[in-house]
């Protein structure tokens, strides 16, 4: 009797164990964004507003570059290639309000919180990011998701909407699911072993 129970409990357990274990497209979440970040110069009133004008002057320029883009990849590379142009259309936001702090552009991983919508919640964990210093870089920061472009619509857009833009890019239906409902318990635990084991 003694051995069933514990046949039992080791099937029990091991069943357990391969549900949360991330083997099942939850990478693909990490590894198919990239995020915008955009650090404030200070948290003055002004470094503040500015950092939303840069934002928005930021947008303007990414929105038709990563329009027909299909992956991360590639929207990297096409990131990387305007660099300059994107760091000149920041400095040129800070010129026009009469400021000329230095402004400069690079990618890293990064660790970003949870972060919920209305339609979907990216789960924490290491993303790719663009980042934007102004200045001494030292104020409270504003970030979303650059690509797929939806840092604008990311609030209103709707459940169809969002999906139709994940999927575009290369999550499946399923792997799509997993933003959806990351709010249930397995799928916080799971991202939680995968974000251990990404950091080895």
């Amino acid at each position: 009797m003694k051995k069933m129970i514990a046949a039992i409990l080791v099937v029990v357990s091991l069943f357990l164990f391969v549900g949360l274990f991330p083997v099942h497209g939850e990478e693909e979440v990490y590894d198919s964004v990239v995020r915008l970040h955009i650090l404030a110069n200070s948290d003055s009133e002004e470094d503040q507003a500015l950092k939303l004008e840069v934002r928005d002057a930021i947008l303007d320029v990414t929105a038709p570059l990563l329009e027909n883009c299909a992956t991360r990849d590639e929207a990297e590379t096409i990131l990387r290639e305007h660099i300059a142009e994107l760091t000149e259309t920041a400095k040129a936001v800070l010129v026009a309000s009469g400021h000329e702090d230095a402004v400069s552009i690079d990618f890293d991983e990064e660790e970003y919180p949870e972060r919920t919508y209305d339609s979907f919640c990216f789960p924490a964990g290491t993303y790719l990011s663009m980042r934007v210093l102004i200045g001494d870089a030292e104020g409270h920061n504003w970030w979303c998701c650059l690509f797929p472009p939806i840092c604008r619509a990311a609030a209103t857009v709707s459940k169809k909407e969002a999906e139709d833009t994940f999927i575009s890019v290369g999550l499946t239906p399923s792997q799509y699911k997993i933003i959806t409902e990351n709010e249930k318990p397995v799928y916080k635990v799971r991202f939680k072993i995968l974000e251990i084991f990404r950091k080895k």
